[in-house]
């Protein structure tokens, strides 16, 4: 398989799971149908759209190619039913998370450094284009979002941009070095699901007792 077409499977890959984490998040909060297809496109599709705007890299992706605002579509809905049939747990909405959070982190990474050949600001934009539509969800949700808590998220994310750039320094083709960021992001995350692993939380001393 052409890497163009492996490249595109994984980013409608990633709108698909993305969209799924929307839709759920969406039944927790007992929405109807429509507030679950607008999550879920929200958070597929917040990300992308954030990041190319920023970047000024031309047309948004779903803009250009509007099999992406389908295929997000197509999985909020299909969610929607299938959870009617099927008890969706809660592990489910951070799982489905993850894997958007991977993929679209070292997609974003690939697109920024395309764009700008500068590796700061690729992974920033691959932390932004991962974190955002989650971001996104979760404040429509009433939520604090993900990456604000303490549990290991943005910082994934981050390993995940910082393996992408460091293997396209070393002369890695973008296919590889997309696969293997993908894996380092997801697994880290992942991890920190399954076994709690969690960020140092900052607990400053109460202001009252210092008078």
């Amino acid at each position: 398989m052409h890497p163009a077409h492996v490249i595109y499977a994984l980013d409608l890959f990633g709108v698909g799971v993305f969209a799924v984490s929307g839709a759920l998040a969406a039944g927790r909060k007992r929405m109807d149908i429509f507030g679950v297809v607008v999550l879920g496109l929200v958070t597929a599709l917040g990300g992308g759209t954030l990041r190319d705007v920023l970047l000024d890299s031309g047309p948004v992706f779903w803009i250009e190619n509007p099999v992406y605002l389908l295929v997000a579509a197509g999985f909020s809905l299909l969610t929607f039913f299938a959870v009617r049939i099927i008890t969706a747990h809660r592990k489910g909405l951070f799982i489905s998370d993850a894997f958007g959070l991977a993929i679209f982190t070292a997609l974003g990474t690939s697109t920024a450094l395309i764009t700008t050949e500068s590796n700061s600001v690729a992974m920033v934009m691959g932390v932004m284009t991962g974190t955002a539509g989650g971001m996104m969800r979760d404040v429509l949700c009433a939520e604090v979002p993900l990456v604000l808590r303490r549990e290991i998220y943005a910082t994934a994310a981050l390993c995940g941009a910082f393996v992408y750039v460091l293997l396209n320094g070393l002369g890695v083709q973008a296919t590889p070095c997309i696969i293997f960021s993908t894996i380092i992001t997801l697994t880290i995350r992942l991890a920190a699901i399954h076994w709690g692993f969690a960020l140092p939380i900052f607990q400053a001393a109460d202001m009252d007792n210092s008078d």
